[in-house]
């Protein structure tokens, strides 16, 4: 089972103007039998906050992954990409990568999404756009796609008899 923390960004939301969809969906669309959801928060488009609960997740709670939504367009308040950057240990731009291209087939403006993918500890963080629909598109390329990389980055090796190292 993989703890999951989700962080939804949005000012509106934040201050009660817009309700969250987003958040909710992934949590909606995680499989209940191999991700569990320990942590949810709405947070505004702060850079100070967002990197206090990013440090939270994955020193602390020691989440396996956290999901971002919102924040990661051309906004200058859209500060997503450029905080969880600041907290990573490593880059896996292949996620973000492949996010984009997927989402792709759905819509040309694709490629102005600036999400990251990111590792901290032994923390998996990825940015995912703020709607719902590509909340979805992008739940439905990674849920199935992210387990190895989740495994190997929890130490668990299947050649070794399924042991945690």
């Amino acid at each position: 089972m993989y703890s999951v923390g989700i962080i939804t960004l949005s000012d509106k939301g934040s201050e009660g103007i817009r309700k969250d969809m987003s958040g909710p969906k992934i949590k909606e669309l995680l499989p209940k039998d191999k991700y569990e959801v320990v942590s949810y928060k709405l947070l505004p488009d702060d850079e100070q906050m967002l990197k206090s609960e990013l440090t939270r997740l994955c020193d602390e709670v020691k989440c396996n992954l956290v999901l971002t939504t919102g924040g990661t367009g051309f906004s200058k308040r859209d500060i997503t990409p450029e905080v969880t950057l600041s907290v990573a240990e490593k880059n896996a731009p292949g996620i973000a990568e492949g996010l984009r291209a997927y989402s792709m087939q759905f819509t040309k403006r694709a490629i102005l999404s600036r999400g990251a993918s990111v590792i901290r500890n032994r923390t998996l963080i990825i940015n995912l756009p703020g709607s719902v629909k590509a909340v979805s598109e992008s739940m439905e390329f990674l849920i199935g796609n992210i387990e190895h990389g989740l495994d190997i980055l929890l130490g668990y090796d299947s050649e070794c008899g399924g042991k945690l190292k």
